[in-house]
């Protein structure tokens, strides 16, 4: 559970010295926080219940220009934290060369989480960019395995390639029965010919390089999630996807399909699993996988409250419309881009990990004795 110390009456300071992340936040400020986060965490509820032993909630979650946007209201910052969380185990995309806005978030989320976080990816390929894992050290643990996976001449000898736009950052961890690896990806975006076929030799030679460490036994396990932003789009990257899957990796059903942008448009966020026998996700009542993408936009910085943040905007405009006719479309600037520079231009997503494979495990070992 995020600190909340910010949103606390004055007279609580009287008593005792609280540490504060945004001291300068009016009491309009903090009740209107208070209200939106309660909605918040009603939504948030949705999602499945950590079961200290059985389960653990992995997600990915682009956040957008994170550490560079300087639009983002203080406010902002505990909704992320929320909504952060309410997993165990987060592939963060978009970190930019600053990782001050990761710092904040840290000190809302509290002495329970760690990050770890890779280096910039320099020059205008990269676009400055930082992948990161946000975990519940209660939860889970690292295992040891960190480190970004670069190609190597024998490997893109015929291709123009010769490393992904963003280092894909590999991190193995450990929570309860599973051990298991995950590769962070922000893939090449946009949906002209050409950026398809870059994106789809990324692919390519990332799957080349995963196979070669695999037989020579570098990987950490057989369990193997290749998680974050694909920028696939459903309608010219339909030979990529099944490349990855003819690799032996599923995709999880019950997110098949869904948008994860903002706009709901396209699905540009996913999970890849490669997996052991023993490495399960839950299922529901249905016997349907668990797993889902967030809206939060449902419960803050919801539709048709433009005017609540119409001095904000105001402030924030770098357009050159007069302002008569910025404010006569001021609720399609909220919507976009505002708000989404606020929390993201994309949804998290997420899984429920069978962590407990014991019942499993002793069955299967009183049939063999």
């Amino acid at each position: 559970m995020p600190s909340y110390h910010d949103l606390r009456p004055e007279e609580d300071f009287e008593k005792r010295d609280y540490a504060l992340v945004f001291p300068g936040m009016t009491v309009t400020e903090k009740r209107r926080t208070i209200r939106n986060l309660l909605r918040l965490k009603d939504g948030l509820t949705a999602i499945p219940s950590r079961r200290t032993e059985d389960n653990l909630i992995i997600a990915s979650w682009n956040i957008k220009e994170f550490g560079h946007t300087t639009q983002r209201l203080p406010e902002a910052f505990f909704y992320i934290a929320e909504i952060i969380s309410t997993f165990d185990l987060v592939a963060i995309q978009e970190i930019k060369s600053s990782v001050f806005d990761l710092d904040i978030i840290m000190r809302l989320l509290g002495d329970n989480w760690q990050y770890l976080v890779n280096d910039i990816t320099n020059g205008t390929d990269g676009n400055s960019e930082r992948s990161a894992y946000l975990f519940n050290t209660s939860r889970v643990k690292l295992s040891g395995l960190a480190g970004e996976i670069s190609l190597w001449d024998e490997l893109t000898v015929d291709s123009d390639l010769k490393q992904l736009k963003r280092a894909p950052y590999i991190t193995g961890f450990c929570a309860g029965w599973k051990t298991f690896a995950m590769v962070n990806l922000h893939l090449h975006p946009s949906d002209s010919d050409d950026d398809v076929e870059l994106r789809k030799e990324e692919v390519r030679l990332l799957l080349a390089a995963i196979a070669e460490k695999r037989r020579l036994k570098q990987l950490f396990s057989d369990n193997l999630v290749l998680v974050g932003d694909f920028n696939f789009y459903e309608d010219f990257d339909g030979d990529t996807i099944q490349m990855i899957e003819d690799a032996g990796f599923f995709q999880i059903e019950s997110l098949k399909g869904k948008d994860t942008n903002a706009s709901k448009t396209e699905a540009y966020d996913r999970f890849f699993i490669r997996k052991n026998e023993y490495f399960a996700i839950n299922r529901d009542e249905n016997d349907d996988e668990i797993a889902g993408v967030f809206d939060p936009f449902q419960f803050v910085y919801r539709d048709g409250s433009h005017s609540t943040y119409k001095s904000f905007m105001k402030k924030h405009y770098t357009g050159d419309k007069p302002e008569a006719e910025f404010l006569a479309t001021i609720h399609k600037y909220y919507k976009h881009p505002w708000r989404k520079n606020q929390v993201s231009d994309h949804f998290p997503i997420w899984f429920d990990l069978n962590i407990d494979s014991s019942v499993r495990f002793l069955e299967g070992n009183l049939e063999d004795l």
